[in-house]
């Protein structure tokens, strides 16, 4: 365990099981109406979801004390921020938050070593949790501090803005869409260092997303936002996986597995990851991960087939053949096709197939079924 995860669960035996935070807002802005009433894990990543307009940067103002709701409460972790019925608002700067934008903002005539300082002496001594050497290795930003943010990428400037906030010592850490400035290959190389956050902090984040694959790779719990109010809120796996929910009626719809490293066959690339309480397990194209890791994987619903006989997969190319139950089939906006929601020993999964196929197979919900998974399209 690193200095870093250590110092950061000093309190984790002082917390209650009951940890949370509760979250009720009622905002105005013109036509635009904020309703919510959320509770939220008192750690963990929660993905805040949603189209442009649904809310989601409200929400963060709010959580932020930026925006003042009419009626409100948040408690965070049993610490009581806001509670318009007791006339309680903590104002932003004496509320233990880290923020950080979708441009980093970092001081542009101070070194990136000096920024971080900025956020560290936010805190005092006694109450730092995190220090400037810390947040750096966690953020690999060891060798820039001597830099100008004006000679940084995009990417590095967002880690460097996040190594700022953490410095802070933060209750809350809140991402608003950190990424939606970067191209595809900056966005490819700060994710690891947000699964890092994810793995290693023991501090509640709230990362705003409107990209599915963002959410489905770092987030434990999922909130759906539309029109200002949570259609959903829940874990991740069991949300994504709703068919009433726009999300799995998607082109882009998937599900996530959180694996276990099982064995790994170096001859041919294949990583092998056992399903938590399940006989189940996935074959991944992916380097080499030592036994025992946990890893999450991203299952897309239009990469899932399905079978009706093991048998018919025995001169199949594909190498994962999950047994599953049909629990639920939803028509899709294309009426050729149709959205089968399966039970595989207890995690949800998607396949989205033709409706001729569901047809000549009479595919029902109850049938048990086999889904056909290509090792090459899963995302570890």
């Amino acid at each position: 365990m690193s200095e870093l995860t250590s110092s950061l669960t000093l309190d984790r035996a002082r917390r209650s099981a009951t940890e949370a935070i509760e979250a009720r807002f009622i905002v105005e802005h013109g036509d635009f109406t904020l309703d919510l009433d959320l509770t939220l894990p008192g750690r963990g990543v929660t993905a805040i979801f949603g189209h442009s307009g649904s809310g989601k940067t409200t929400l963060l103002r709010c959580l932020a004390g930026l925006a003042r709701p009419r009626v409100g409460k948040l408690v965070v972790n049993g610490e009581i921020w806001l509670d318009t019925e007791r006339n309680i608002f903590l104002p932003t700067h004496k509320r233990p938050l880290g923020y950080v934008f979708q441009e980093a903002s970092l001081f542009p005539h101070l070194s990136v070593k000096q920024n971080l300082r900025f956020g560290l002496e936010r805190v005092r001594a006694a109450e730092r949790r995190v220090d400037l050497a810390q947040a750096a290795e966690l953020l690999g930003i060891g060798h820039l501090l001597e830099r100008s943010p004006a000679g940084l990428s995009g990417g590095e400037r967002q880690r460097a803005g996040i190594a700022r906030a953490l410095l802070t010592s933060p209750r809350l850490l809140l991402l608003d869409e950190p990424l939606a400035s970067l191209d595809q290959k900056r966005k490819l190389e700060i994710l690891p260092y947000l699964e890092r956050l994810h793995d290693e902090l023991d501090i509640p984040v709230l990362y705003v997303s409107h990209a599915p694959e963002e959410v489905a790779r770092l987030a434990d719990h999922l909130v759906l936002l539309e029109g200002g109010r949570a259609l959903a809120s829940g874990p991740i796996a069991d949300t994504l996986a709703r068919l009433d929910l726009p999300l799995a009626l998607a082109d882009d719809a998937s599900v996530v597995f959180d694996g276990i490293v099982d064995g790994y066959d170096s001859r041919y690339g294949l990583l092998t990851l056992a399903l938590p309480g399940s006989r189940a397990k996935l074959t991944v194209v992916h380097a080499p991960s030592p036994a025992g890791r946990a890893m999450r994987v991203t299952v897309k619903a239009r990469d899932v087939s399905l079978i009706t006989g093991a048998h018919e997969q025995d001169r199949s190319s594909v190498l994962n053949v999950l047994a599953a139950t049909v629990i639920g089939i939803a028509d899709d906006a294309n009426p050729s096709q149709a959205v089968v929601r399966l039970d595989v020993d207890g995690s949800p999964l998607l396949a989205r197939v033709t409706r001729y196929s569901l047809d000549r197979l009479g595919i029902v919900e109850g049938m048990r079924v086999w889904a056909q998974v290509k090792a090459v399209s899963l995302l570890a």
